[in-house]
C-alpha cells in the first residue's frame, strides 16, 4: 500500500519505518528541509533504539522516501497519517495549529481517487470532524473540479519512547475509530502484518486486537490509557511518602498489590515524578477538555499536583541529609525523563536544577546522551555537563540518580564514593540496591525504603538511622 506520514517526530518517524519494513510504500513528509536532507542522508534526526538501521534497511529497499513536498506525498498515498506535533498550551489545552495547517494542506492537494486520512497525533477529542471539515473547506475553496474522495480516521498511538520500534510490531492492541467501513476495512489491510504477527517477538501468539469504534471514543482511548497509567505512579508516590513515615518499604509493598491481577505489577515503580511529552500534555489536555464540558476532574488535578510535589522530594531529601544546600555541589545521574531516550522534555531533571540553582547549589550532570560539549537548547546554563560518571562524582557532596539507565547498574560505585566530598546517593528511582551501595562506602536515600549505610560525619540529617 502506499501510505504518507506527515511529519517525522517520534510517532511520524518511527510509523513511516516500520510500516515501510512492513513492505509498504512509505513517503514521509517534514516541512524542515535541514531535517529532511538529513532523513535523506540515512540519518536519523531522533534517538531510538534500533530506529537508524531500520532506517537505512528500508531506504536501501526503496521503500522508505523523504520529501519536504507535501503535494507529492498527499498524491502518493493511499492512507495519510498526520502525525505532526501538538504542544501544550499554557492553559493545558493541546496546540492544534500544525494540525489544521496539515489538514488544509492535504485539501489544497487532493485530486483524486480515494484516500484515508489518519490522526495519529494525540488531538482533542472531537479532532475528527474538525480535521473532515478544514479539508472540506480547502476543497471548497479550489477553482478546478476535485473528484477526491476521502475518510478521517483516528488511529492513536501508544507507543513508549526507548521501546517504540518494538511496540509497532508488538501492540496490545491497534484502535481505530470511524464511521466508514471503507476506510476501516482499508486501515485494517494496512496493519495486517502487524494484526497477524508477521514481525512480532512470538509469532504464536492470538491477532492483535483490533478496536473499531467512533471517532470520539478512538480519540477519549488515548488520553484515558495515559491519564491512568500517570495516576498509577501519582498513587505509587503518594504510597511511597506514607512508607518514608511508617519505615514500611514501598518495593515490597508494590510487589505485594502488584501480585492482585486487578490491580498488576506496571507502573509501580515510585521516584521521583513522572514526566515527558505525553503524561504532563494528555493529563492537562483531558482535564481542560473536562473543564470545557462543565465537570471538575478532581482525581486528575490530585494526579498533577503529587507529581508537581514528588519532582521536589529529592531536595527535600538533600537538605534533610546535607542541611543548608548553599555551596554544595550535587551530581546527577542522568538527566532525560527515562532511560533509552534523549528526550529532555518536562523531566524532573529539569525541576531539580532550577530548585538547586536557586538555593545556592552547584549542579554537575552526567548521561550517557548528554555530555561535555553536547548542546542543548532545553538545558539551563546552571548545570554542567561531565564526561563520565568519574568526572561528575569528583568533588560531589551528593549523587542523585534521576534516570534509571541499565549503565548505572554497573558503575563502579566505590570509586565514585572515593572520589566525592560525602559519599551521599541519594536513588531517585529505587533503581539501585541498598545493600550494595552501602558496601560501596555511600549513605543510601530511597524513595519511600529505609535509608542504609553509615551517614559521613560531616552531614547532619534527619533521617532515622536504619536499624
Amino acid at each position: 500500500m502506499n501510505v504518507c506520514v506527515v511529519g517525522t517526530g517520534y510517532v511520524g518517524l518511527v510509523t513511516g519505518v516500520c510500516l515501510a519494513f512492513a513492505g509498504h510504500q512509505v513517503i514521509c513528509v517534514d516541512n524542515n528541509a535541514t531535517k529532511v536532507a538529513l532523513m535523506q542522508s540515512g540519518t536519523s534526526p531522533i534517538y531510538e533504539p534500533g530506529l537508524s538501521e531500520l532506517m537505512q534497511s528500508t531506504m536501501q529497499a526503496g521503500r522508505l522516501a523523504f520529501t519536504s513536498d507535501l503535494g507529492a506525498g498527499v498524491n502518493h498515498g493511499d492512507v495519510i497519517f498526520i502525525a505532526v506535533g501538538t504542544p501544550p498550551l499554557p492553559t493545558g489545552e493541546s496546540d492544534t495549529r500544525y494540525v489544521e495547517a496539515v489538514a488544509r494542506g492535504i485539501g489544497t492537494h487532493l485530486t483524486t481517487g480515494y484516500k484515508v486520512i489518519v490522526n495519529k497525533s494525540t488531538v482533542p477529542i472531537g479532532s475528527g470532524d474538525w480535521v473532515r471539515r478544514l479539508v472540506l473547506d480547502e476543497l471548497a475553496t479550489r477553482s478546478e473540479t476535485v473528484t477526491a474522495e476521502f475518510d478521517v480516521v483516528s488511529n492513536p498511538e501508544f507507543l513508549r519512547e526507548g521501546s517504540a520500534i518494538y511496540d509497532t510490531f508488538n501492540p496490545d492492541r491497534i484502535v481505530l475509530g470511524s464511521s466508514s467501513e471503507q476506510a476501516i476495512a482499508r486501515m485494517r489491510a494496512l496493519y495486517a502484518p502487524i494484526i497477524h504477527r508477521r514481525f512480532a517477538e512470538d509469532a504464536s501468539l492470538p491477532p492483535v486486537p483490533v478496536v473499531v469504534t467512533d471517532l470520539s471514543s478512538a480519540e477519549t482511548i488515548k488520553y484515558a490509557a495515559n491519564a491512568f497509567l500517570a495516576t498509577k505512579i501519582s498513587f505509587i508516590n503518594e504510597i511511597a511518602n506514607i512508607c518514608d513515615r511508617v519505615g514500611a518499604d514501598v518495593t515490597q509493598v508494590a510487589k505485594g498489590i502488584g501480585l492482585d491481577s486487578r490491580i498488576g505489577s506496571q507502573f509501580l515503580q515510585a521516584g521521583i515524578g513522572w514526566g515527558g511529552s505525553c503524561f504532563p500534555k494528555d493529563v492537562a489536555a483531558l482535564i481542560h477538555t473536562a473543564n470545557d464540558y462543565g465537570y471538575f476532574a478532581e482525581l486528575l488535578r490530585a494526579t498533577v499536583s503529587t507529581n508537581q510535589r514528588q519532582r521536589l522530594l529529592a531536595i527535600e531529601k538533600l537538605q534533610q541529609v546535607l542541611g543548608i544546600l548553599k555551596g554544595k555541589t550535587i551530581g546527577l545521574l542522568g538527566l532525560t525523563f527515562k532511560p533509552d531516550t534523549d528526550d529532555l522534555r518536562d523531566t524532573p531533571a529539569l525541576d531539580l536544577i532550577a530548585q538547586l540553582h536557586r538555593l545556592g547549589a552547584k549542579v554537575k550532570a552526567y548521561d550517557p546522551l548528554y555530555v561535555d560539549g553536547h548542546e542543548s537548547q532545553v538545558l539551563p546554563e546552571a548545570v554542567t555537563l561531565t564526561t563520565t560518571p568519574q568526572q561528575l562524582a569528583d568533588g560531589c557532596d551528593a549523587l542523585v540518580l534521576v534516570t534509571a539507565w541499565q549503565l548505572f547498574q554497573t558503575l563502579d560505585y566505590r570509586q565514585l564514593a572515593d572520589q566525592m566530598q560525602s559519599a551521599i546517593l541519594i536513588d531517585g528511582r529505587n533503581a539501585l540496591d541498598p545493600t550494595a551501595m552501602a558496601a560501596a562506602g555511600f549513605y543510601y536515600v530511597g524513595i519511600g525504603r529505609p535509608s542504609l549505610g553509615s551517614l559521613p560525619e560531616r552531614s547532619y540529617s534527619r533521617i532515622p538511622q536504619a536499624a
